[in-house]
């Protein structure tokens, strides 16, 4: 999914990062552990959190995300947004809670980066 298209699926405004928005996103994922984050992400992943300080863009960089979605409508500091710029991080706001922003970008096609096996009880 480009990320022109993660913007319109959750009505969300560009805080930086225009001349990015035709990069693919593979998958999303929503956290607020950066440890998580780490742990569970791949590559050109879009993050999905109610964080906004100066670690999500350090957690971003070595993550290789391909952008940024502050849910609930916050909104980072300057110092976050110039150094998302400088990485060529994308971020995003929109106004959804972090539950109804990834099930949006999920019932659009989106998956999630980990894929587990269903096993079902007979």
């Amino acid at each position: 999914m480009k990320l022109s298209e993660v913007k319109r699926f959750l009505s969300a405004d560009v805080i930086c990062g225009d001349e990015w928005l035709e990069q693919e996103a593979a998958c999303a994922c929503g956290a607020d552990l950066m440890s998580d984050v780490l742990a569970f992400t791949k590559e050109r992943t879009v993050l999905l959190t109610g964080l906004t300080n100066i670690q999500v863009i350090r957690t971003a960089e070595v993550s290789d995300l391909v952008g940024i979605v502050f849910v609930r409508g916050k909104r980072p500091g300057q110092e976050l947004i110039q150094l998302a710029q400088t990485k060529g991080i994308p971020l995003f706001v929109t106004e959804y809670p972090m539950y109804e922003a990834c099930g949006r970008l999920y019932k659009n096609g989106l998956q999630g980066c980990f894929q587990r096996v269903m096993v079902h009880a007979t």
